[in-house]
């Protein structure tokens, strides 16, 4: 869908103005932060939650535009994206630790996300997947060794409810709400976060690649607390560390690309 001038309804970008390579954190107000580990890189375009600089790694373009929050809005973003010529996109944000040996401060590569979401059921029954490209797992998983960060591969939990989740005790549904997350934490989960079923179901459907690093924000038994602790746990941990694992996956990706 284009707008009167042809551009993206919502990115308000075009073809050109993106590389094939695409960086997608939540918050619009982290693009520049991320867009400084670029080469000559420069501001594009901003509606609404969305928030658009592009650059170049290694000579080849890329470009970083936030989602907002949530898979509805990460929806839309890599809808538009792909529209205009991005063939390659990475999650790069935070979450919450679902597993003891997850720690504030890791970085998770996501290999799959649980669909504990409503979005990607208006594409694909609740049964397909959601996945990570393994190339680019492979690719981001590289990057946090080259850099000497502690990291892990797994599945995320990609949720619509934020306070439903940190909150749960307080929910309507308290019972069912505790179910669910002990059974996820059961089956393996490694964190939770809000988007990245969104990118994988939507990157398997036109064929592109996808790929999540999130920064762990807080311990497992943080799981339920109020949201001025999260708040404050955030505040603790600085992103670099997960957007330097996204760059440093970027690159190696460039390089095997280029030998294809």
């Amino acid at each position: 869908m284009r707008n009167e001038e042809g551009l993206a309804f919502h990115l308000h970008i075009k073809e050109g103005d993106i590389g094939r390579y695409v960086l997608l954190p939540g918050d619009p107000g982290r693009c520049e932060k991320i867009a400084k580990y670029f080469d000559n890189p420069h501001f594009v375009a901003q509606n609404r939650e969305y928030v658009t600089w592009t650059g170049t790694l290694l000579g080849e373009k890329v470009s970083v535009v936030s989602t907002g929050i949530g898979c509805p809005s990460a929806a839309i973003a890599v809808e538009e994206l792909i529209e205009v010529g991005a063939d390659t996109l990475v999650r790069v944000g935070s979450s919450g630790s679902m597993q003891p040996h997850v720690h504030g401060g890791d970085v998770v590569v996501v290999t799959g996300s649980i669909r504990d979401e409503g979005t990607t059921r208006a594409y694909l029954p609740l049964e397909y997947p959601a996945l990570a490209d393994v190339d680019v797992v492979l690719a981001l998983r590289e990057g946090a060794k080259r850099l000497g960060l502690r990291h892990h591969c797994g599945v995320s939990q990609s949720k619509d409810s934020f306070y439903g989740e940190v909150e749960r005790t307080r929910m309507p549904m308290p019972e069912r709400l505790e179910e669910r997350w002990k059974a996820f934490i059961a089956g393996g989960a490694l964190c939770s976060e809000m988007e990245s079923a969104a990118l994988f179901i939507l990157s398997s459907i036109y064929r592109k690649r996808a790929g999540g690093a999130m920064l762990v924000i807080n311990e497992a038994d943080l799981g339920e607390a109020p949201a001025s602790e999260h708040g404050k746990h955030m505040a603790e941990f600085d992103a670099d560390a997960v957007i330097r694992v996204a760059v440093e996956g970027f690159k190696i990706l460039i390089e095997q690309d280029r030998k294809k």
